[in-house]
């Protein structure tokens, strides 16, 4: 069974101002830094992004793939491996929980990875963990700028 590894952190926003960003793929070679390419191929009913291929660059991980996203009510969205070059899945979420104090965000990043080619689990993990730092402070940084 594969591992995972999360992260979680605050963000001095509201939950619907963090999942608006979260859910706008288009941007997110603006701001994820490992993505370089969004594009959305399907949308469910009300508009959300149900496929997404991603071209990928997080230093040992390099990959073109798609994933397959599922909403979970406002606060949770979740993704599986649809097809990729290098990956042989990518399991992931986003929870987001109001934080006490106002207007403020707890957001947890769970990832669990799992390549193709040979890699010391060590290695993965960092990986996974550098992807999912990156992928939180870009977040909050995008989030909290009002962009």
């Amino acid at each position: 069974m594969a591992e995972h590894t999360s992260s979680s952190i605050t963000i001095e926003a509201a939950p619907a101002e963090v999942m608006s960003v979260i859910a706008d793929f288009a941007r997110y070679p603006e701001w994820t830094g490992e993505v370089k390419e969004a594009e959305v191929l399907e949308t469910d009913g009300a508009g959300r992004a149900e496929k997404v291929r991603l071209l990928l660059d997080a230093g040992a991980i390099k990959d073109d793939h798609t994933l397959a996203y599922t909403w979970t009510g406002d606060d949770e969205v979740s993704w599986t491996l649809v097809k990729s070059q290098m990956l042989r899945s990518l399991d992931g979420s986003y929870r987001l929980a109001p934080a006490a104090g106002g207007a403020r965000t707890e957001v947890t990043y769970q990832l669990t990875v799992d390549v193709k080619i040979p890699m010391l689990g060590m290695i993965k993990r960092k990986a996974e963990k550098v992807i999912i730092d990156r992928a939180l402070q870009g977040l909050k940084q995008r989030v909290e700028s009002g962009k």
